[in-house]
């Protein structure tokens, strides 16, 4: 037994603790013992490399083809991950065909099953944020496609990935979450004005009053199209295309008025002043006329609900004060509408020999008892 034991190079001496002497030891007395490993170790990541080109080809050929949004994601998502497989795969392989002894390679296979684990989690965890990014506005009742909830999303995933983890090293969790559970209070008053944010932003998500896109106004006078909602705050992007960061526990404090809901059809309105000379039924039908023609053809003007005039507030200091009201598509189409519309009616008001007065007012001198207008008294004092 003892001749068997000096002749095998599996018999280690007591003395020796290395795992590198005994690999080196191996390899010396039995080349084969080695050569064999690596050679099916290239052997699976030359194929798995020859795969991986193959799926990743076919995957871009297909999405390219078919504009599929999932092909695309999956391409870009597996990439990384099929390589790192790949290798874990062959080192996993090459060290079960081998020889070496259990107390090597149980460890070994233990340590590649938990790289995997954490690169399957890896590859979840990308694959559901692309997917909540690009499909998730599309589940009916689901929360705001926002930052926060794509976080939201790959958090769960990778808690899901780790509770596997430990419990593939046999690892209890029920000391971890006393732990969290005792510092947890610490955590939260030391994180007081994040967490409030964090909260803040999830309510805004949740609720549904504050969608991306919108185009919102805060009671404090800041304005402009939400681009995003985050962990802790929310922006803004105004009209100017200026950024606007407001804190998410500051927004579900403001007074916001979402010009998006319940739709984005808005009405838009502005005054025309014309003077007392003239017919008020007939400035109100040269009105409607231009607002007829401006019909289909001024983008952004709605055809239903008509465009109205009004003759109201009516009596100006200067002159008959109309309100011409018409209906947008949306907030930002207000303002070229009102330019071209503006520009309509200065041009048929002209044409009906209508004048827009200038301001004019009337001074009474004390004492004469005769009464002066403006231009009067500017001649008598040149």
């Amino acid at each position: 037994m003892e001749t068997i034991c000096a002749a095998s190079p599996l018999c280690e001496p007591e003395d020796m603790k290395s795992g590198l002497a005994d690999l080196r030891k191996l390899a010396m007395a039995e080349p084969m013992q080695v050569i064999v490993p690596v050679a099916i170790f290239l052997a699976v990541f030359l194929l798995g490399l020859l795969v991986r080109r193959l799926v990743l080809r076919a995957l871009k050929a297909w999405s390219e083809r078919t504009n599929s949004q999932v092909g695309s994601v999956l391409y870009h998502t597996l990439r990384g991950p099929v390589l790192i497989w790949t290798l874990i795969l062959a080192a996993h392989l090459a060290f079960q065909g081998s020889d070496l002894p259990a107390r090597y390679t149980e460890p070994l296979a233990n340590l590649l099953l938990g790289l995997w684990i954490i690169s399957l989690t890896m590859l979840c965890r990308r694959i559901v944020g692309n997917l909540v990014r690009n499909y998730g506005s599309q589940v009916p009742g689901a929360m705001p496609v926002t930052t926060l909830t794509k976080n939201l999303a790959e958090i769960a995933v990778v808690i899901l990935g780790l509770l596997i983890l430990l419990n593939h090293y046999k690892v209890s969790i029920t000391p971890i979450l006393t732990a969290l559970g005792v510092g947890g209070l610490a955590v939260a008053l030391a994180l007081q004005d994040t967490l409030s944010n964090l909260f803040g932003g999830f309510y805004v998500a949740v609720a549904g009053q504050v969608r991306l896109g919108d185009y919102i106004r805060l009671n404090t006078g800041e304005e402009g199209y939400v681009s995003d909602i985050g962990w802790r705050s929310t922006t803004m992007r105004a009209l100017a295309n200026n950024l606007i960061v407001v804190p998410n526990a500051k927004l579900a404090q403001a007074i916001v008025t979402n010009y998006y809901l319940p739709e984005k059809r808005m009405s838009a309105s502005f005054g025309v002043t014309v003077g007392y000379d003239f017919d008020p039924d007939r400035v109100e039908a040269v009105l409607n006329g231009v607002l007829t023609g401006a019909l289909g053809e001024v983008k952004g003007l709605l055809v239903e609900p008509a465009p109205a005039v009004a003759f109201d507030p009516g009596f100006g200091e200067s002159g008959m004060v109309f309100q011409v009201n018409v209906q947008v598509a949306e907030f930002a189409d207000q303002f070229p509408v009102r330019n071209e519309l503006r520009r309509r009616v200065l041009r048929a008001l002209k044409g009906a020999g209508m004048g827009i007065p200038y301001p004019a007012r009337t001074v009474y001198l004390r004492g004469s008892g005769k009464k002066k207008t403006g231009e009067e008294e500017g001649a008598k004092e040149n």
